[in-house]
C-alpha cells in the first residue's frame, strides 16, 4: 500500500508517518530525508540538488521526483511506502503519479491530517527536530527520552529559528495556497481520500490513521 500523509505545518505527519511506517514495516519517505541522502552519498542525483542548494535555489519539483523514484525502485514490489509532507503541490502529485506507474505503484489512501490553528501553533513552537536523521519530537505532546537528544540517533536536537507562532499564520497561508489544492485533486478519487482529526494523544491519532487505512 502507498500511502499519503497530508496536513499543515505543525499537525504532527512526521511523528504519526514514522509511527506508521515503523508499526506495519513499511518505508517511511519523507524528501528531507531522500535529499539529505543523496547528497550525503554523493549520488549524482544529489550532486544536481547541491548545485541549486548553494546557489540558494530551491531544489527543482523533477529533481525531487526523481530521488523519490530512485528510492521507491530499490524496495520490493509489495514494500508499503508512507510519503511523508511529500507531495506538497499539484504538479508534484501529477509526476508522482507518473513515476509511481513506472515501477507499477499508485496512490492506494490519502490520508489528511486536520487541526485548529492553535493546536498547530503550539505545536510547531514546541517541535524540536533532529539534523542527522530527520526524526522530529515535540516538548509538549511527543518529547525525547533525554530532553536536547533524539532518541533515534543520539544527536543533537535542534528548534527551528521559523519554528515559532510568529510565523505559523503566513506558512498556513502558504499551505493553503500551495497543499490544500492536493485535497481537491485527490477527493475525486473514489475510496482514496481520509480526513482524521490531528488532535488528541499520539497514540489516538496513530489509531485513526489505522482505521482509515
Amino acid at each position: 500500500m502507498n500511502v499519503i500523509l497530508l496536513g499543515p505545518p505543525g499537525v504532527g505527519k512526521g511523528t504519526q508517518g514514522v509511527l506508521l511506517a515503523e508499526g506495519k514495516s513499511w518505508k517511511h519517505m519523507a524528501t528531507g530525508d531522500i535529499l539529505r541522502a543523496n547528497r550525503r552519498e554523493g549520488t549524482p542525483l544529489g550532486q544536481e540538488a547541491q548545485k541549486y542548494m548553494d546557489a540558494g535555489e530551491l531544489v527543482p519539483d523533477q529533481l525531487i521526483v526523481a530521488m523519490v523514484k530512485d528510492a521507491l525502485s530499490g524496495l520490493p514490489g509489495d514494500q508499503g511506502v508512507v510519503f511523508d509532507g511529500f507531495p506538497r503541490t499539484v504538479p508534484q502529485a501529477e509526476a508522482l503519479d507518473g513515476a509511481l506507474a513506472d515501477l507499477n505503484r499508485q496512490v492506494d489512501r490519502v490520508v489528511v491530517l486536520e487541526a485548529e490553528d492553535d493546536v498547530l501553533v503550539k505545536r510547531i513552537a514546541g517541535r524540536r527536530s533532529c539534523p542527522d536523521c530527520g526524526s522530529v519530537f515535540n516538548v509538549f505532546m511527543n518529547p525525547p527520552a533525554q530532553d536536547g537528544i533524539c532518541d533515534k540517533c543520539g544527536g543533537t536536537l535542534v528548534h527551528r529559528p521559523d519554528d515559532n507562532p510568529e510565523t505559523v499564520q503566513n506558512r498556513l497561508s502558504v499551505y493553503r495556497d500551495q497543499t490544500e489544492p492536493l485535497i481537491r485533486f485527490y477527493q475525486d478519487r473514489e475510496g482514496v481520500m481520509a480526513r482524521i482529526p490531528g488532535e488528541g494523544s499520539v497514540e489516538e491519532i496513530q489509531d485513526g490513521i489505522r482505521a482509515a487505512l
